[in-house]
Order: C-alpha cells, then structure tokens, then sequence
C-alpha cells in the first residue's frame, strides 16, 4: 500500500535510470535493508524486470513497484513512447505527493528533449515540480560531502541571468540554502555569495552588479540574521568552501556552480530541489543513452540521492 514512501521514478526508459535504480536497490539490499520498506518504485514493471535479468539483479521484495505502463523499449535507442512514459511517471509522482502519499521522491534522469517532443512545456524537473506543487520560491542546489552549491538562475541562455539576479532572488536562494543546512546539523553554517562578473566586479570596473544587486541582497540577508557572506571571486571562493571555510556556496548562474561542483562530485553528487512541500533529490547525471547498453553505469549517485532523501526524512 502506498503511504508515507520515498518515489522513485524511472525516468527515460531507454536511459539507463533503469540501470542505476536497480543496482542502487541492490546496494541498499547489501548495505541498508532497513531502507527498502520505504521505497516505490514509479514506472514499468516489465521494463525493470527485463533490465533486472539483463543485469543479473534481483528486484528487492521489500520494494513497492507502481506500474504504470507497459511498453517495450530497447536501451540507447529513446522513443517517443518512452517520452511519454517518463513523463507519466514524474506525474504521477507529483499526484501521490500532493495527496501527501508520499513524503519525498528521487527523480531518475530524463531527457529535456523528449519533454518537448511529447509537448510537455517544462525545461526540466525542477521547474515542472515547482509549477505543479504551487511553489514560488525554489531553489536547484546540489549536495557532496565536500562542497554544496545552490544556484541563483538555473537553465537559461547566459545572456538573461543579469536581468534575472535580483536582491529578492539572492535572499530567497540564500535563506532555503540555509535552512537545508540546518536540516544537515550543520553548526553554524557559513554561506559564500559568488560575484557575478570576474573578480567579483574589480569594485565595480569589471561590473556594477557587485556594487548594487549583490549588496542590497546581503544587506537583506544581515537583516534577516543569515550567515551569508561576500559577493566573491567565483575563480577562488569554491576551492575555499572546499576547504571547509564555508558549508555552501551559492552561484548566480548555472555553470559557475555546476562546472566547480561536478570536478569533485561528478560521480557521487545529488540534486536537491529546495522549498518544495515533498522532498526532492535526483543524481547529478543524465539519460546516458551512449552507455545505456553497456551495463557500466555507476549508479553511486542515484545511491546518494536515496542516501539523502532519506536522511532528511528522518529530520
């Protein structure tokens, strides 16, 4: 019976979500049986059954699978079907979550593309979550054990994210970044602002964002008692938030946090959607469909997520 679960979704069934869902489940089997109770699976049974005797798996009893569909798919080779698929099963994961049937959920990877083939208008999961769950403020921020990023502006062309950094926005990103920290038990987290222009603006010759966006928004964050510090050089606050001098590090656009962030966690990182009703983590990889075949997909980021969605259930 569905209740009180952590949702995972298949994501693109021809990606290899499938694979890495079902060696996670192996992991937590081998490691942490006391996890599997808690766990549904959304998507296709036949599917992971296939994939399961491909690799040689056996799918947990403990598990709930939810099946939604029925269809045949080959790795590697995405379909419009499948589009459609993933896409029913993040729904479905959004439907159970405002009905409070599940208490956090763990995307598997889809493709952006196939969205948009499938006539379904959200860049991604982040977005589409937050439209869905009727959430105003959100942040995409990404978690390891040695470096935490949240991000400003998430995916939109370059070109628009300094007309979309306002005071506003820095404050709400800062404030949901802090509160995940102290879900952490973190004691007494520090938050690095990373300037916008390089250097951080040169005092305002290389940029006047520094100087006039970023100071209004840490004069709200001093306001508001948050532990938010700079704005900084972007090409050095990151190795200094991995040296343990701050706990999070909060970017104003999508590849100055990702590019840092994934050169340390590209294999072990998670995804975390901050301020939405219903936890939500997801790996930091995509639909892979060149290894999708291949049966060598590292899943130890998918464990992460698990890991992580988890742990913040418990809190």
């Amino acid at each position: 019976m569905i209740e009180n679960k952590i949702g995972i979704t298949l994501g693109c069934p021809a990606g290899i979500g499938t694979e890495v869902i079902l060696k996670s489940l192996q992991h937590f089997q081998e490691k942490f049986p006391e996890v599997l109770s808690s766990l549904l699976v959304i998507g296709d049974a036949r599917v992971l059954e296939q994939r399961a005797k491909w690799l040689g798996i056996k799918i947990p009893l403990e598990v709930e699978i939810l099946s939604l569909t029925e269809i045949e798919v080959k790795p590697g080779e995405p379909s419009v079907e499948g589009f459609q698929a993933m896409g029913l099963f993040v729904q479905k994961a959004i439907d159970l979550a405002k009905k409070g049937k599940i208490k956090a959920m763990v995307t598997g990877p889809i493709s952006k593309e196939g969205l948009e083939k499938v006539g379904i208008k959200y860049k991604g999961h982040t977005e589409w979550l937050a439209q869905e769950l009727g959430v105003k403020d959100f942040v995409m921020s990404f978690y390891g054990e040695r470096l935490k990023v949240s991000l400003v502006t998430t995916h939109i062309p370059l070109k628009e994210v300094p007309e979309k950094i306002t005071a506003d926005k820095v404050f709400a990103t800062a404030k949901l970044s802090f509160e995940f920290l102290i879900k952490l038990k973190v004691l007494n987290p520090k938050i690095a602002l990373c300037g916008v222009n390089p250097h951080a603006g040169e005092g305002g010759l290389i940029g006047k964002e520094e100087e006039t966006v970023l100071k209004e928004a840490i004069n709200l964050c001093q306001k508001a008692g948050l532990p938010v510090y700079g704005p900084y050089p972007a090409d050095s606050i990151f190795f200094w938030a991995y040296q343990g001098r701050y706990d999070l590090v909060v970017a104003m656009y999508h590849d100055q946090g990702l590019a840092p962030f994934k050169l340390i966690h590209f294999e072990d990182g998670v995804n975390i959607t901050l301020g939405l009703p219903v936890i939500r983590t997801s790996p930091c990889h995509g639909t892979a469909y060149d290894i999708a075949t291949k049966g060598v997909a590292n899943p130890s980021s998918f464990i992460q997520a698990i890991h992580l969605a988890y742990k913040l259930t418990q809190v």
